[in-house]
């Protein structure tokens, strides 16, 4: 029998849903096929915490039932999760995978604080991949991004591609199309591929910045991010 592969998902207060749930589902459909792979959603307490909609959830271990998985995939977020970067239990955490440790959305930033990002090439959700130099890692505007063992995924629904890119190297190209067909994944946005040179800069520059402040307050990193959110010309 192969021997068990565990992949823990991090949950903390306030982080965006969907970047949670969106690989959960994929990888989750994974160990339902294959049940040497187990996936679990870990948190620092069981406690119910809201997230960025009006749905509260519960991990089902504590990070110490699970100590260092096989993967570990963090979320991301607004404002909850820049908070998320001075928690030193969680960054603790994130450090001990023995495979890879992915990410998705802004989830790169606490992998960035934890220190796992200098040198590396990695994304992030589009208002804040200027800020990945600030950890020494190499910004780079693509779906997903895999440098050694780290695996970082764009904004939200990037976590999908991610995690069926992950399930590839997992279990192979044949077991990650059998999920895609399992998920019946074909996105098709309604409005069109999106226009990165279209995008609302100013819009979001302005709500990065007050997740800076809500989520660091004067924390030493608050002032060298917000620098680095200004919109370029």
């Amino acid at each position: 029998m192969a021997t068990e592969k565990t992949i823990a998902f991090v949950l903390y207060p306030g982080c965006t849903i969907l970047d949670l749930v969106g690989p959960l589902q994929v990888l989750s459909t994974l160990a339902a096929i294959r049940p040497e792979f187990r996936v679990v959603v870990a948190g620092e307490r069981l406690e119910t915490w809201e997230t960025d909609t009006p749905l509260w959830v519960r991990a089902g271990h504590t990070f110490d039932e699970v100590p260092a998985p096989d993967v570990i995939v963090v979320p991301g977020g607004g404002a909850p999760t820049l908070r998320a970067m001075a928690d030193e239990n969680l960054l603790a955490y994130v450090r001990t995978a023995t495979g890879l440790t992915t990410s998705v959305c802004t989830g790169s930033l606490i992998l960035g604080a934890a220190g796992l990002l200098d040198g590396r090439r990695a994304t992030s959700h589009w208002s804040m991949l200027d800020v990945l130099p600030e950890f020494g890692a190499i910004p780079v505007r693509e779906r997903w991004v895999a440098d050694g063992p780290v695996l970082t995924a764009a904004g939200v629904s990037a976590g999908i591609d991610m995690a069926l890119h992950l399930t590839a190297e997992l279990a192979g190209l044949d077991m990650a199309r059998a999920v895609q067909y399992a998920l019946e994944y074909d996105p098709r946005p309604p409005h069109g591929k999106p226009d990165w040179e279209q995008a609302p800069k100013d819009l979001y520059t302005a709500l990065t910045e007050q997740w800076v402040r809500e989520g660091l307050g004067d924390h030493p990193l608050a002032g060298r991010i917000t620098a680095r959110l200004k919109p370029v010309s």
